[in-house]
């Protein structure tokens, strides 16, 4: 495959510039659900001429990065946080002046994107820096606490007439051609013991560092190189306990001290009002984490309340696979199988459409339909004839559509939203969601490596809802229908925090309670204990919401007997939990709000959007003669043959704004990938019985008796007529009986992606079948050998 270069220069592949980046180290500590990840990037100058290497890359949005350091020729230069701006003056007074320079940032667009730009260095030169942050880590359905490096950072789209995203003008190179290594260690620590810890690239053997099995340490194989997201699995033997951590608040001594922060403490009683200044010092204080998970009584029955919008990108460069697997399904592909099976998934008498988007967008229906076999029918219709042939992502058109439509009474608006999160407008769709957070819920789901952490998490948290990011070997439809259930649940409401605490300790929120709650879902809150603290003094806090009428408490009892600590962890999770509250609040843009956000940062040491690390080496022993030569690191993209021409199509499209069905008729739209090595066709896998049983299924709930589903079942029209036990009832009474056992005899590893189909098949049996229900099993479990439980049934 010959190099490829696109219009405008938004993509370069191929490059033959010297890559100045030779490697990355990475150490995480990992202690229970918080990661503190210390990251390397080793550079050498191998040109004539002085050069100044700028790195952009992915990092999670609730990363809190508290530390940039470079070191050169054995000497390490720690870098100051200052105002953005500022940071930017200092940066480019030291290059101008021949000095060696380090600048660490945050992208102006999103969260989720940072800038490493390493100035002057001489040829010949080796130089290091090393950033650190710290992040909670989520837990799977599964049990796995999930741990993610990213490294896929694909070019986002950006909206006519705004600044072209820096994602799209860096270098990119397809998979396999990173010229740079990574080396990974990972250290995991759990009270409750570890049981396993996988991962989805080559690994060492996990090993065990203490008896009781409670630490473990895993690495990369060695000469991995860095082209794909790096995703570690720690499955501990108890995840979902409630838990409050109390972390001491730090020495004068040992508080941050950069100059900013010095001179910010200086002026900010003259410009901060008395609300601000009642806060005080976040870091001198003691910090309290609150780790909740609320249950709920068990639902009485299926609802047939609510419309459900689901909001699909039909971009270009949905078109890719969702991953650099063999045989891994195009992110088109995977999201039509999803809607279907959400589709089946929905209750009769609930109202639905369905928005495709790209440049431009269009929906199935003018408004919302309700739910009946003809209008599923013709969903599924329309699905399975969706392509990806929108062109670019625009996500902002579509959505102001929906909320400029009313909803209906009685029916809650639930928002689903499956993109690959290619978009470089994140604040203004985030801030969009947030205007309308009161008429609905928004689920939103990344699609493929490289999605947007910043979108998928920002919509979902302004819309109340949950964010699910789905790579590697994920089956989307599992976590797809494990958050349609969580829509189905009735809202808990009226969320509320108390504290019993002893006199003279106040509790300040550092975070938001959180106005959604779902059952087993983790809720994280942040909070300072202001005042003295006695050793052995305790102290007890409680999350109460209503449920259905019914008050519901979460009550956890904690010591707030705390000890010194070197590494101020939670202090600084606190701190990005506030800076990225303020950050997306209404008032965010006021000047007022500016200087809070820009006082917890230079407070806490914690990068924000208005900050930035700078380091200037002025011991440079002959100032070079500039400027220096630009040199953009190159990044992975997804992109090999058979999947870099609809790639390349949508960037195109990106460029002059137009629609990438213009272009679609030279892609050949075969059934087949070629895989990078032997460049040999290799076929896409057949439709899984799973998904083509589930496709037969009626809105209602039932099956009906034909040649497909003798096929499925793996049975003859004979042997099926044969072993009816009543010829009498509706065909499909049978049908659906023997559709639902094989569910659990064959896909019982599936179960959560068919549970809401079996509630319906079984709610509609029971008023089909009524007495008679029972000899339909047993013949059922009979003729497909299986030993299902009538209990399944209800029975």
């Amino acid at each position: 495959m010959p190099p490829l270069s696109l219009c405008c220069g938004l993509i370069v592949i191929g490059s033959k510039e010297p890559v100045p980046l030779q490697g990355i180290s990475v150490d995480i500590q990992v202690k229970g659900f918080v990661a503190d990840v210390s990251a390397t990037l080793k550079y050498k100058n191998e040109e004539e001429k002085a050069v100044e290497a700028v790195f952009v890359f992915p990092m999670d949005e609730d990363s809190a990065v508290y530390s940039f350091e470079a070191t050169v020729e054995g000497k390490t230069i720690v870098a100051d946080l200052q105002e953005k701006q500022q940071a930017h003056k200092t940066y480019n007074e030291a290059i101008k002046k021949g000095h060696q320079a380090f600048l660490l940032e945050e992208d102006e667009s999103s969260a989720d994107v940072f800038s490493c730009n390493v100035g002057n260095l001489p040829p010949g030169q080796e130089a290091e820096v090393t950033l650190k942050y710290v992040r909670e880590l989520p837990v799977e359905a599964d049990g796995a606490v999930r741990f993610v490096l990213p490294a896929v950072l694909n070019p986002r789209y950006t909206p006519k007439d705004q600044p072209i995203s820096v994602t799209a003008t860096r270098p990119q190179v397809p998979i396999g051609e990173i010229p740079y290594t990574l080396s990974l260690s990972a250290h995991f620590q759990s009270a409750y013991g570890i049981a396993k810890i996988e991962c989805n690239c080559a690994t060492s053997p996990v090993e065990y560092t203490n008896e009781d099995k409670t630490a473990a340490k895993v690495s990369l194989s060695e000469g991995h190189k860095f082209e794909r997201d790096v995703e570690l699995l720690a499955y501990y033997s108890e995840v979902n306990k409630p838990s409050v951590t109390v972390e001491a608040g730090l020495d004068a001594a040992k508080e941050p001290k950069s100059v900013a922060y010095k001179l910010w403490t200086l002026i900010q009683r003259k410009f901060l009002s008395k609300s601000h200044i009642k806060y005080g010092s976040l870091m001198s204080e003691s910090v309290a984490m609150l780790n909740f998970y609320p249950s709920f009584p068990a639902a009485e029955g299926p609802t047939n309340r609510g419309e459900f919008i689901f909001v699909v990108d039909r971009s270009g460069s949905m078109e890719c696979p969702m991953n650099s697997e063999r045989n891994a399904p195009m992110r088109i592909q995977s999201a039509k199988e999803t809607l279907v099976l959400l589709l089946k998934s929905l209750p009769l008498g609930c109202y639905f459409n369905i928005f495709g988007f790209g440049s431009d967008f269009e929906s199935f229906f003018t408004e919302s339909e309700e739910y009946t076999q003809q209008s599923m029918e013709e969903a599924v219709k329309m699905v399975n004839h969706m392509e990806a042939n929108f062109g670019g992502t625009e996500i902002l058109r579509p959505l102001k559509k929906i909320y400029g439509t009313s909803g209906r009474t009685d029916h809650p608006r639930q928002l689903f939203l499956f993109t690959d999160g290619e978009v470089g407008n994140t604040k203004e769709v985030i801030d969009e969601v947030q205007k309308n957070s009161n008429n609905h819920r928004c689920f939103t789901f990344g699609i493929g490596e490289g999605a947007s952490t910043s979108l998928i998490k920002g919509m979902a948290r302004a819309g109340s809802g949950i964010s699910e990011f789905i790579t590697g070997k994920d089956r989307m439809q599992t976590k797809v229908l494990r958050a349609l259930k969580c829509s189905m649940q009735p809202t808990a409401n009226s969320v509320s925090l108390t504290w019993s605490l002893p006199y003279e300790v106040e509790a300040i929120l550092l975070s938001k309670v959180p106005t959604a709650i779902f059952h087993g879902q983790k809720s994280i809150v942040y909070a300072k204990l202001k005042g003295k603290v006695e050793t052995e003094a305790e102290g007890e806090v409680c999350l109460k919401y209503n449920f259905k009428d019914e008050l519901l408490k979460n009550t956890i009892r904690f010591s707030l007997k705390t000890e010194k600590v070197e590494r101020p962890t939670i202090h600084r999770l606190a701190a990005k939990s506030l800076i990225s509250e303020l950050e997306c609040g209404k008032d965010s843009r006021s000047e007022e709000m500016k200087k809070r956000i820009l006082e917890t940062s230079l407070q806490s040491g914690v990068i924000s959007a208005l900050t930035a690390f700078v380091a200037v080496n002025k011991d440079t022993k002959t100032p070079l003669e500039g400027p220096p030569v630009r040199r953009d690191i190159p990044a992975p993209s997804f992109m090999y043959p058979g999947a870099v021409q609809p790639m390349a199509l949508a960037y195109q499209s990106y460029c002059f704004h137009s629609r990438q069905s213009d272009f679609l008729g030279e892609i050949d739209d075969t059934d087949e990938y070629y895989d990078d090595s032997t460049q040999q066709p290799v076929p896409v896998e057949e439709t899984p019985s799973f998904v083509r049983l589930i496709s037969l299924q009626n809105a209602d709930g039932s099956w009906n008796l034909n040649p497909e589903i003798f096929s499925i079942l793996g049975i003859s029209e004979q042997e099926a007529s044969k072993k009816n036990p009543d010829q009498t009832k509706d065909s499909s009474v049978w049908a659906t009986v023997l559709a639902v056992i094989w569910l659990h005899s064959s896909c019982l590893g599936q179960r959560e992606e068919w549970e809401l189909l079996e509630g319906k098949a079984t709610s509609w049996l029971k008023a089909k079948a009524g007495s008679s229900l029972d000899q339909f099993v047993r013949a059922g479990n009979e003729l497909l050998k299986s030993s299902v439980e009538p209990k399944v049934f209800g029975l």
